[in-house]
């Protein structure tokens, strides 16, 4: 009897320990995981690496480069008819003037920045008022000869230049043409440079852009007085003329020159491409016959009315002049300075009472 008490009691000893390991090993189960993860908790975190946001890209015009110092180079471009299709270097200016000379015809002055041209020409002599706009560009000057007056212009109003009549060393002819010897002066950036480093001439300037240029396409067609120009025609005589037709394609207007009796594709010697404008300014200035050769006066201060071109649309603008130096101010009927397109721009200065087509 005592034995089997012995041996309950032996088996109640033993169920009551397996109960114990039972709850042990459950209590283990449950609070292990929670402590370990508390554990994991305490642990200090890998930092995650902290992606650095990219800046923004700034846009910038192409046509010029607006942060550079350089100083403009101004070109007397010959523009006879004699010489259409051998003209080469304008696609590479970023700025082009057009005014009356003596004949009937016209001359080009090509404004370039920071342009490395190879073959520019054929270059031509200067005439006074082109002295005006080279000032505001605070252009060095390149000319082949010049009139009287304008020689004693480029002397008073302190003009650095470089005369092909009195350095030929920047110039050369190219008289494979078959041209007469006045039309075949040619020149290029280089030798320019050379010629600027002979006479020590400054190659900075601090003077702003004569424009303002706008990274964004401009939309004229909602200024007011905006009308629509596919087709610019500006008469500059009775025999000289030059056409703009709008390339929706590109956005660019296709230029062309007249005569009397035909109009042409103004085509470059090199590319054999026709030059392009992405902006065209126009305006009429006084002028009058000075002399037997049929020499003009120009009264390019002041101010007046034109139409600033781009994009197939034109708007009516204002310009203003103070001194042959200072630079023209184009201004919207509202008063505000224009902004153009990024592209190069060619400034049409007629003769007051020329007949001026925009359609």
């Amino acid at each position: 009897m005592k034995k089997k008490r012995k041996l309950k009691k032996k088996r109640i000893a033993k169920v009551f320990v397996f109960f114990l390991l039972l709850l042990f090993l459950g209590g283990t189960i449950y609070f292990l995981p929670k402590t370990l993860a508390k554990q994991e908790d305490k642990k200090p975190k890998e930092e995650q690496p902290v992606e650095e946001e990219k800046p923004q890209e700034v846009k910038k015009i192409k046509i010029v480069n607006e942060d550079s110092t350089s100083r403009n180079i101004a070109v007397m471009y010959n523009n006879i008819s004699t010489v259409w299709g051998y003209q080469s270097g304008l696609q590479d200016a970023y700025l082009v003037y057009e005014m009356l000379v003596e004949g009937g015809y016209t001359r080009l002055m090509a404004i370039f920045k920071d342009a490395t041209t190879e073959r520019i020409g054929s270059v031509r002599s200067s005439r006074p008022y082109f002295l005006d706009y080279a000032l505001e560009n605070d252009a060095l000057y390149i000319h082949f000869g010049a009139s009287e007056q304008a020689l004693s212009d480029i002397s008073t109003l302190g003009v650095n230049n470089i005369n092909g009549m009195t350095y030929s060393a920047g110039f050369w002819r190219d008289r494979t043409l078959g041209l007469a010897t006045e039309h075949t002066a040619f020149t290029s950036m280089e030798l320019i440079q050379k010629g600027i480093q002979k006479y020590d001439y400054r190659t900075t300037t601090e003077m702003p852009l004569l424009l303002q240029y706008n990274v964004d396409e401009i939309d004229l067609s909602s200024k007011k007085g905006a009308i629509v120009a596919n087709k610019v025609f500006i008469e500059y005589s009775g025999s000289r003329s030059t056409t703009f037709e709008y390339d929706a394609e590109n956005k660019v207007y296709l230029r062309s020159q007249g005569t009397a009796k035909a109009n042409y594709e103004h085509v470059d010697y090199v590319t054999k491409k026709q030059y392009t404008a992405k902006n065209i300014i126009t305006y009429q200035i006084p002028t009058k016959t000075i002399d037997a050769k049929g020499r003009q006066a120009m009264t390019t201060t002041g101010g007046g009315s034109g139409y600033y071109i781009t994009d197939g649309y034109a708007v009516p603008i204002t310009w203003e002049k103070q001194r042959r130096g200072s630079q023209t101010i184009y201004r919207y009927l509202n008063g505000e300075e224009i902004d153009v397109n990024d592209g190069n721009t060619y400034i049409e200065i007629q003769p007051v009472d020329k007949n001026l087509t925009i359609e």
